[in-house]
């Protein structure tokens, strides 16, 4: 048997504490995003100075995403062993000395050395930051607040192109620049280290080691519930991941996030590249504008609409619909002949895509591995998930300018419209959660 804290329902409301934990949890993800672009830049400036070849190129694009997998499964592990407070916070300060480090690389192998760290802190952020916000929010608004926190990504995929095109306007010269670029990626992770840091254990691990009563006080004190809440008691079975039920629900959310983040993370590391082959003469300040345009207008109301809409619509049918829309935007650009030729409706093909990889899987490959699986695997099983996240990302980021430079465009996009119909089948693995307890699957 095991305790879980029942509170009804119209006692599950948004809190002000709610919303400090989107900001605190949410800045690792501005992070992340600000970083994912802002490396397809660095490289692009750093290719004439250091003289980089095309493997160097792909491998300092991908190498903070490879570290990533480690760090997501690491922090994962170690949260369901000792609890998401006790790492909280820990995550951003190696984002912190990775960004500082990569700001101050005197050569490529140090550079490299950089990536590795940021990577590792990028990953630890996400079964640290989706866990605490799905374990502390209540069951109708969870899928809005864990997808606030992973909307913070939209923040850094504008803000990262442009102050890029900022500074790459001013009389800076470009050997100082990318190096700015970096070291920015220093200060969210910074500011909310303190934050981390003082936010509470979340009920549901705590019940797993302390008396219900207890619990129950702290659930009252941090998130303003008035009336009595009650603490009952639960069959509670021996949980392990790796047992046919957990498993087959990992492989579907493995999977998803894999084949997802070969699609969206590949395309944007390699952005810069794909406008710059479509219009060689342009500057690489216009192309970066044209990115930061294409993020605002299509990728951030993707986020937001997800956020609003996820606990209506449900996890299961906005990734499955995702999915299918993001191939059938990559089938358009392989397809349509001459389609290359007429920039501003590539642009707007290519954005389409961008906004249903937001308004689809790129927001419920987080948020449903933070919410099937019981409180003992949920740390661990949203690490591995992510990790393969972040390998399929690493796939994309290291393959996709070898296939882009050698087969073409839209025989690229061909092969992400195939990848991306495979997302839909493998999310027939998973349960809907919507408007679910996470208790229920205990």
């Amino acid at each position: 048997m095991r305790w879980v804290i029942v509170v009804k329902d119209d006692e599950s409301n948004i809190k002000a504490f709610h919303w400090r934990i989107v900001f605190t949890a949410g800045m690792g993800f501005f992070t992340d995003a600000y970083d994912l672009f802002i490396i397809g830049v660095v490289t692009t400036i750093l290719t004439p100075i250091w003289h980089l070849t095309i493997s160097q190129l792909a491998l300092l694009n991908g190498a903070a995403l490879a570290a990533a997998a480690v760090g997501a499964i690491s922090f994962g592990v170690l949260s369901d062993k000792f609890g998401r407070k006790r790492l909280y916070g820990v995550e951003v300060l190696i984002l912190f000395f990775g960004a500082i480090l990569s700001a101050f690389s005197p050569s490529y192998g140090w550079l490299l050395f950089s990536r590795i760290v940021v990577g590792l802190g990028i990953g630890g952020d996400y079964p640290s930051s989706a866990i605490i916000a799905s374990e502390y929010a209540p069951s109708q608004r969870r899928g809005f607040l864990v997808l606030l926190v992973f909307a913070m990504q939209a923040l850094g995929l504008v803000v990262g192109p442009l102050l890029a095109s900022l500074l790459l306007v001013t009389p800076l010269s470009h050997t100082l620049v990318w190096r700015i670029l970096l070291g920015i990626g220093a200060i969210p992770a910074a500011s909310v280290f303190y934050l981390r840091r003082q936010i509470e254990e979340t009920p549901h691990y705590l019940l797993k080691k302390s008396p219900p009563v207890a619990v129950s006080r702290v659930v009252s004190d941090l998130t303003g519930f008035t009336k009595k809440i009650k603490a009952q008691q639960v069959p509670h079975p021996q949980h392990y991941l790796f047992e046919k039920k957990w498993l087959v629900r990992l492989i579907g959310t493995a999977s998803a996030w894999f084949l997802l983040d070969v699609a969206f993370y590949g395309n944007s590391v390699s952005s810069v590249l794909i406008l710059k082959w479509l219009n060689p003469q342009a500057q690489l300040v216009t192309n970066t504008l044209l990115t930061a345009l294409t993020f605002f207008v299509f990728a951030v109301p993707g986020y937001l609409l997800a956020a609003t809409y996820i606990d209506r619509i449900g996890r299961k049918f906005l990734q499955m619909f995702g999915f299918f829309m993001i191939a059938v935007a990559y089938g358009a650009i392989a397809l349509i002949p001459h389609l290359t030729q007429h920039i501003p409706l590539f642009i707007a093909i290519f954005g389409i895509s961008f906004f249903f990889v937001n308004f689809g899987p790129n927001t419920t490959t987080f948020l449903i591995p933070s919410e099937i699986y019981p409180t003992s695997l949920r740390a661990r099983a949203h690490g591995i998930s992510a990790a393969w996240g972040k390998v399929g990302a690493f796939v994309g980021a290291f393959f996709l300018p070898h296939i882009l430079h050698t087969q073409g465009l839209r025989y690229t996009m061909a092969l992400l419209a195939v990848v991306c119909l495979i997302g839909i089948l493998v999310t027939l693995l998973l349960p809907e959660m919507k408007g679910k307890a996470i208790d229920v699957i205990e």
